[in-house]
């Protein structure tokens, strides 16, 4: 197995995790592609490399480059899994969301810093054979990637669009969208902007050890705005066509200050605290599919 995902965060590399819409990197090349094989079966895609200065970028497309995968079917350990297996350490996750409020706008871009998850079917941690942890997930989202996007985002987003530091993602099952009435209710709630992927991604990138943060594009405003449109997938896709050349532009940018900062995350040791059973208690094979986790603990 490989050794990558103890490489220190100096030497650690930048997983992108694109959205509908967001399937490869813009502007630059490739420089290699592989797959990678993982104790959860396959990943979404393979994985393909990108170099920023002395950074390399790990890109997988959430859904597949073709989108074969709905939210509930991606297959998110192993993305995850792959992820950490390679040597990431912060994950950015570009991802189209509808807004829930009447200031957040189409083709604004929010970096949440809460969620609330109202999904039901979901692999919800990677420790659920013989082995128990409990990260911590007061703040879901990591607070340096977090702020670092949003500095960026704030230079790069054209005039006449806005971006919102903070809000509430709603993630929701899926596929089909929102009922009027599950809408209005999410509303209520203060939720800023509704979603049916980072939810997941962020529980298990946290357990991973891995920063998160999300990249939310507003594509609609759900069908709670009835002088609105009603939401599409013409109208979500039109609309992530606009923003991806400056989500672009914002990933391009956040990665040259994390090859400069290599920010330490309290993602980073999310499990020096958090894991439960001690090794001699856990059984072979629930080791051997956590072992890239735990080895810095149980070692």
């Amino acid at each position: 197995m490989s050794t990558e995902h103890l490489l220190p965060i100096k030497e650690s590399k930048l997983g992108i995790i694109g959205g509908s819409g967001f399937y490869s990197i813009n502007g630059m090349d490739c420089s290699k592609e592989f797959e990678v094989d993982t104790p959860y079966g396959k990943p979404s895609d393979a994985i393909r490399i990108f170099n920023i200065g002395n950074l390399e970028l790990a890109f997988i497309a959430r859904h597949g480059r073709n989108h074969t995968f709905n939210p509930t079917q991606v297959p998110y350990k192993a993305n995850i899994w792959a992820m950490r297996s390679i040597g990431v350490r912060w994950i950015i996750a570009p991802s189209a969301v509808g807004s829930l409020q009447e200031q957040i706008r189409p083709l604004d871009i929010v970096i949440p810093d809460q969620f609330i998850d109202r999904t039901h079917n979901r692999p919800a941690t990677f420790f659920n054979e013989d082995i128990v942890a409990h990260v911590m997930m007061a703040n879901p989202f990591c607070t340096n990637l977090s702020g670092i996007l949003s500095d960026i985002g704030d230079k790069n987003i054209p005039s006449g669009r806005q971006l919102h530091r903070g809000g509430t993602y709603l993630a929701m099952e899926g596929p089909a969208f929102s009922t009027r009435a599950e809408s209005n209710l999410y509303r209520q709630w203060g939720c800023s902007i509704i979603g049916m992927t980072n939810h997941t991604e962020a529980r298990l990138a946290r357990e991973a050890e891995i920063a998160y943060a999300s990249l939310s594009m507003v594509t609609d405003y759900d069908c709670w705005n009835q002088k609105q449109e009603e939401v599409s997938v013409e109208m979500v896709i039109e609309n992530l066509k606009i923003n991806t050349e400056v989500a672009n532009n914002i990933i391009y940018e956040a990665a040259k200050v994390i090859d400069t900062n290599r920010p330490i995350s309290k993602a980073h040791q999310s499990l020096k605290d958090g894991l439960m059973t001690s090794r001699n208690r856990a059984s072979k094979e629930a080791q051997s599919k956590v072992r890239i986790f735990t080895d810095n603990y149980w070692n």
